[in-house]
């Protein structure tokens, strides 16, 4: 392969050990297993999963083959990447659940023909205890506790337990069992991807070349893209939806998120940035070719051109949506808090008074900031949630009566 195809493979690319293998194998004409562990943690994936799906799919296009690790097994352990703490270990009939959903899902940017599903309990669960006593032989302490997080823990007097050390161990021997030629992930997992190719070659194997891609911020720009944070785009966000969220990231975002989630040329996005910084193109316009190409990419042109026709309609002339889904109401008089729960919206009492206090609740279209205020809904009332949801209230037909 020429150094077009490298070049393209390593775009956005944050770590790469090393270019000079990398080449090499790409240059051997062989058919490269690119190996990406994934712990079924959660069930949802959102647009931070598709940076690396989509350097896969890459591969893919290129003609190799992508070998997807669901870790069935490690998530029983529990991987501390990134974490302060010991992570929540899941029950069997988590991991089977959540692993169906996140195939289905990866599967929206994967070509399935062109994959390979493993589980690591495959391997991991007929292993011995003198199998585990060879496997931690070839690591040292000293060298775990050069990761980050373990380090800080440690120096914290913060508990680690010997399960954690493990894992990376687990996730080594997962590229033995695959022969995995390259790992792909996120920035946060470079110290695991490095001791695979350590016990790659401890196991007499050419050791693979590591390869990790950016963790992007979420729409609010400060946190990592995380439903635990409240700032993602989820695969299975509706077209409105995902165009919407897409709409209200900060400035500052378009380019990576261009960049990392669109098939748009770099020579473009440079263009675009460059125009933004010289205030020759309004950010909004950029914002909105890059809603309009992530949602298109998961909906289809059709879906994405109405939802940014919606969009427009909504947020630019600030119109109702055309359709509204309904909350019906068995009382007149309902307090705000229990109003937002039952819109299935927020997920708890404090996500719903965190939002009256910010501002972000609206009664036809008066805002409403009393966490303690109950509303009386005598007729159909229109509820805005932040800047996207929207509901009609409407009362039951017994509640009427009364």
């Amino acid at each position: 392969m020429g150094s077009n195809v490298v070049e393209k493979l390593e775009r956005n690319v944050v770590d790469l050990v090393s270019h000079e293998e990398f080449s090499q194998k790409l240059q051997s004409g062989k058919t490269l297993r690119v190996k990406l562990g994934v712990d079924p943690s959660r069930p949802d994936l959102h647009l931070g999963h598709a940076v690396v799906l989509r350097k896969l799919r890459e591969f893919q296009q290129f003609g190799h083959q992508v070998v997807l690790i669901i870790g069935d097994f490690t998530a029983q352990i529990g991987d501390p990447s990134g974490r302060d703490t010991t992570r929540p270990i899941l029950t069997p009939d988590e991991v089977r659940e959540n692993a169906a959903t996140y195939k289905e899902q990866a599967f929206r940017i994967l070509d399935e023909t062109k994959t390979e599903v493993r589980f690591n309990s495959e391997w991991l669960s007929d292993m011995k205890f003198a199998d585990v006593i060879r496997l931690a032989s070839k690591y040292t302490v000293a060298r775990m506790l050069e990761r980050d997080d373990f380090a800080k823990r440690y120096s914290s007097n913060m508990p680690i337990s010997i399960s954690e050390f493990l894992y990376p161990l687990a996730q080594a021997y997962d590229s033995v069992a695959v022969r995995a030629d390259i790992e792909l992930g996120g920035t946060d997992q470079y110290f695991n991807f490095l001791v695979g190719r350590k016990i790659q070659q401890e196991f007499g194997l050419n050791p693979q070349v590591v390869m990790t891609m950016p963790i992007i911020e979420g729409t609010d720009g400060k946190l990592k893209m995380s439903k635990s944070y409240d700032n993602y785009v989820a695969f299975n966000d509706s077209s409105n939806e995902m165009y919407g969220k897409l709409m209200s990231i900060p400035d500052e975002l378009i380019c990576k998120y261009l960049r990392l989630l669109t098939d748009i040329e770099e020579e473009r996005i440079s263009e675009i940035e460059k125009s933004m910084q010289s205030k020759k193109m309004n950010p909004r316009d950029a914002k909105m070719l890059l809603a309009f190409s992530v949602t298109a990419f998961f909906h289809g042109e059709s879906e994405a051109q109405k939802a940014q026709e919606e969009f427009i309609k909504v947020f630019r002339n600030k119109q109702l949506p055309k359709t509204l889904p309904v909350v019906n109401l068995d009382n007149k008089e309902i307090k705000l808090v229990e109003l937002l729960l039952r819109t299935g919206s927020v997920s708890s009492k404090s996500e719903a008074r965190r939002l009256i206090v910010q501002g972000a609740v609206k009664l036809d279209d008066e805002r409403v900031t009393d966490i303690h205020a109950v509303v009386e809904i005598t007729r159909p009332t229109v509820l805005k949630i932040g800047k996207r949801r929207f509901f009609k209230l409407k009362l039951k037909q017994s509640a009427l009566e009364t």
